[in-house]
């Protein structure tokens, strides 16, 4: 059987939402994993994905045209929720009898992990759904601003149990995990010289950091600029907040709207010659087209992966 698998947004404009965790970081995390296992149970599996587009509309067209032109048979696009922070459970989308079947597969093998079963639903109004040639559905995993639903969060469980739910197998072949810089454990001194020298955050005279796993005085004097950066109370310390941000930074979230706010706006604004208040207002999206316009990217205001690897690599 061939499918299609579809790992919602991850193509700036089209951007996840944003919560405990970041949507276009978790359906890339269960989207290769879910491809991976469907190949080992010797089964076709394709990304759905555009490189690339202009706008949402045609982000999610070009979603259509590659599983279409591809004839696949099952199309499979993966999302999480983001409501209140109260909201949690999954629920699928689905059009076709056939596809409200596969659906209620699927959901039956997630919600067996611990999740709130919010049902199949009407996929009507949904663009990928009402385009695509063939079976499909659309399934929001869970929701990424509750507590609850990310606690019980396990990418491999997830993509197993939706494995399962669409051949009735588990997949037993290892997948690689993604690395996530978020949960990233190493606070060693060279660590944090080689991640500030990365941020482009220099020592008291300017300069970068020897990566020699001694803290001394220049290292000290670079962690305390970033904490200011960061709105951090400077000690000079690394501390575990000190570190939550630089390894968020680290992650090259997608950020844009007025949603976005804290650390990883402040280093934004830091970069780009905006007030470090921390919000993504007018003003911090004006600096920012500004870099990206100078950095030859398309001046959208919204800080992609082209835009990161402009700024820290």
């Amino acid at each position: 059987m061939k499918f299609g698998i579809d790992m919602g947004h991850n193509c700036p404009p089209d951007t996840g939402a944003s919560g405990i965790k970041f949507e276009d970081n978790l359906t890339v995390e269960i989207g290769t994993k879910v491809i991976a296992k469907l190949k080992s149970l010797g089964h076709e599996a394709i990304s759905c994905n555009p490189s690339s587009a202009s706008t949402v509309s045609q982000s999610l067209g070009r979603r259509c045209d590659i599983a279409n032109r591809n004839k696949v048979d099952l199309y499979v696009s993966i999302h999480f929720n983001a409501f209140n922070g109260k909201a949690n459970g999954t629920e699928i989308f689905a059009i076709s009898d056939a596809g409200k079947k596969t659906a209620k597969s699927v959901l039956d093998e997630i919600i067996k992990l611990g999740f709130f079963n919010r049902g199949v639903k009407s996929g009507s109004h949904l663009y990928v759904l009402r385009n695509t040639n063939m079976t499909a559905i659309l399934i929001e995993c869970c929701f990424i601003d509750s507590a609850k639903d990310m606690q019980l969060y396990d990418g491999e469980a997830i993509a197993s149990a939706i494995v399962k739910g669409l051949t009735g197998k588990v997949a037993s072949a290892p997948v690689n995990i993604i690395k996530d810089e978020e949960d990233n454990t190493d606070t060693s001194i060279l660590k944090l010289q080689k991640a500030l020298n990365q941020l482009k955050i220099t020592d008291k005279n300017g300069k970068p950091l020897d990566e020699d796993n001694s803290i001394g005085p220049a290292t000290a004097s670079a962690v305390e600029k970033f904490q200011k950066i960061a709105g951090i109370i400077p000690t000079g310390m690394a501390s575990k907040t000190t570190w939550d941000a630089i390894n968020q930074i680290l992650s090259k979230r997608a950020v844009a709207g007025t949603k976005a706010t804290g650390a990883i706006v402040r280093y934004l604004q830091y970069r780009v010659g905006a007030v470090p208040d921390g919000i993504y207002g007018p003003q911090t999206q004006g600096a920012i087209k500004k870099f990206q316009q100078q950095n030859g990217l398309t001046a959208d205001g919204i800080v992609g992966a082209m835009t990161w690897q402009k700024l820290i690599g």
